[in-house]
């Protein structure tokens, strides 16, 4: 079994340093000696070994009870009688006054390896605000779910939000901990960094090869297969096609009231995509949020079945997806408004660009997801942690 960074506490130098930590529900330890520790959270061993004074909770809130896009307030945690700061409410990153009375900030959560997750996002903005302040960061590491591939494109500055902060393509081949090197590092932000890493991995394992339990990070991040098919299907935010949302497979179920799920599944096979099948399927999404999609509309389309997660391309398959299914639908398909007042598109801030929305030929966007690949994977080189020694599962990288 993979051991985890926090795990190995002794290497984070706590000794009597007030901690304040970012984590949620995901940070719990599972392979500990004692089986009574099995399962138990970051947040309780450092409450009961070391001097953790404070917490802070990122979007779906530090026990991971809140939707996707739910702001929070601070408030006490029951369990520890901890404060907790909201780092998804009135701001995103720490004040000043958040981290006046810490000095080290710890940072433990299950990331899902793509570029559309806000976590690795509320740790950059940390590290921006401990470099800033004179205040320690200290990353546990966690493994990667889709391994070590990287498909996509990288982010046009103009285009960067909370989904998307940097120029990195969809699928980045990073765990957290190499992430926060690279961010530190090529992104400027310079803060006093250590990263905690992890025994018995290596970076071409998949979930299934690391022996550890999966504990949804999200809401709609069920299974460990969501996280490939979340990187194929949430650009669909981004249109009036629903990706799943309210239903019980989230991302693994595309349509909507107007498409035609066997004429979808048909058009699809011609491509012939690697590792993946496509059912035609119905479905009814139940109110999940008070502007959710398609909610109890009958809805029309596929679902994603991954049939080999080595050959499987999320990125090439999702946008291959969304030009179908703006062919097939005409003029029942649409990109979704400006988001907000900020005068961008949601699909804009999903793809990272304005090229699908401008009508990009795919065969154009998927060039161009293989140029910008190449040169993510030569920088990546640079703060990758582990080895790429064969694990369990033969891997054939995208």
């Amino acid at each position: 079994m993979t051991k985890l960074g926090v795990e190995q506490l002794s290497q984070a130098n706590f000794g009597s340093k007030r901690i304040g930590l970012l984590t949620n529900h995901t940070g719990l330890v599972f392979a500990s000696k004692n089986p009574n520790s099995s399962f138990e959270s970051t947040i309780d061993i450092l409450h009961r070994d070391f001097n953790l004074v404070k917490l802070f909770a990122p979007e779906h809130g530090v026990r991971g009870n809140l939707q996707a896009g739910v702001t929070l307030d601070g408030y006490i945690d029951e369990r520890t009688g901890l404060p907790v700061v909201s780092l998804y409410g009135a701001t995103r990153r720490p004040t000043v006054e958040m981290l006046a009375d810490i000095d080290v900030f710890a940072f433990d959560i299950q990331d899902v390896g793509s570029r559309f997750y806000t976590y690795m996002y509320s740790m950059a903005y940390a590290m921006e605000a401990c470099a800033a302040n004179g205040k320690e960061f200290v990353v546990f590491d966690r493994p990667n779910p889709l391994g070590d591939a990287v498909e996509g494109n990288l982010l046009e500055p103009e285009c960067k939000s909370f989904i998307g902060l940097y120029p990195m393509p969809q699928r980045y081949g990073l765990t957290i901990g190499e992430c926060a090197m690279l961010f530190n590092t090529e992104f400027g932000i310079g803060c006093n960094l250590t990263v905690v890493k992890m025994e018995n991995y290596t970076r071409n394992m998949y979930w299934e090869d690391t022996g550890l339990p999966w504990v949804l990070p999200s809401p709609n991040i069920p299974t460990p297969e969501t996280c490939f098919v979340f990187n194929a299907t949430c650009i669909f935010e981004g249109t009036n096609v629903s990706e799943g949302r309210g239903t019980t497979k989230p991302f693994h179920i595309v349509g909507a009231p107007w498409l035609n799920g066997q004429e979808l599944a048909d058009e699809l096979a011609m491509y012939n995509l690697p590792g993946v099948h496509f059912r035609p399927h119905y479905f009814t999404p139940v109110p999940y949020l008070p502007n959710g999609k398609c909610i109890n509309e009958l809805c029309g389309g596929v679902e994603v079945h991954v049939t080999d997660q080595a050959a499987f391309r999320p990125v090439k398959t999702g946008v291959t997806m969304l030009y179908t299914i703006k062919k097939l639908g005409g003029k029942n398909f649409a990109f979704l408004p400006p988001y907000h007042d900020k005068g961008k598109h949601m699909i804009d801030y999903n793809t990272g660009g304005t090229y699908v929305r401008e009508g990009m030929p795919l065969a154009d966007v998927l060039a161009l997801y293989e140029k910008d690949a190449a040169q993510w994977r030569k920088l990546k080189r640079k703060y990758e942690l582990y080895s790429e020694l064969t694990s369990k599962l033969s891997k054939a990288k995208p």
